[in-house]
C-alpha cells in the first residue's frame, strides 16, 4: 500500500512558478515509477510529467516540455513538480500518482493516487 500526499498548490500570475511536491508513505518507494497529472474542470485527466525509479529517465506532456521538471529524492520518499512560466491553461487540481515497472503516460495503468492539489493561474 502507497499514501501519496500532495503539497505545493496555490494561487499564481501568469508567468510566475510553482514548486509542487508529493510525499509517499512506502517503505518500497525507490521502487515506483511516479507521475504527475492534472485535470481541468470539464476535461479528461492529462499527464503532466513522469519519472523512473532511479530518476535516470523523465518524460513530459507536450503541453508543459521546457517548462516543467519533475524530480525525486528516494531518500526522503518526495517527488517534486516545477512549473516555471505557467500559464491560465495550467490551472488544474494536480495529482501525483505511483505504479511499479516504469513510466507510462496511460492513467489508468497508475495503482496509487493522492487527493490532488489546486493550481490557479491568473492572466
Amino acid at each position: 500500500q502507497v499514501q501519496l500526499v500532495e503539497s505545493g498548490g496555490g494561487l499564481v500570475q501568469a508567468g510566475g512558478s510553482l514548486r509542487l511536491s508529493c510525499a509517499a508513505s512506502a517503505r518500497t518507494f525507490s521502487s515506483f515509477a511516479m507521475g504527475w497529472f492534472r485535470q481541468a474542470p470539464g476535461k479528461e485527466r492529462e499527464f503532466v510529467a513522469g519519472i523512473n525509479w532511479t530518476g535516470a529517465r523523465t518524460n513530459y506532456g507536450d503541453s508543459v516540455k521546457g517548462r516543467f521538471t519533475i524530480s525525486r529524492d528516494n531518500a526522503k520518499n518526495m517527488v517534486y513538480l516545477q512549473m516555471n512560466n505557467l500559464k491560465p491553461e495550467d490551472t488544474a487540481v494536480y495529482y501525483c500518482a505511483a505504479k511499479s515497472v516504469d513510466v507510462t503516460v496511460v492513467a489508468a495503468l497508475y495503482r496509487y493516487w493522492g487527493q490532488g492539489t489546486q493550481v490557479t493561474v491568473s492572466s
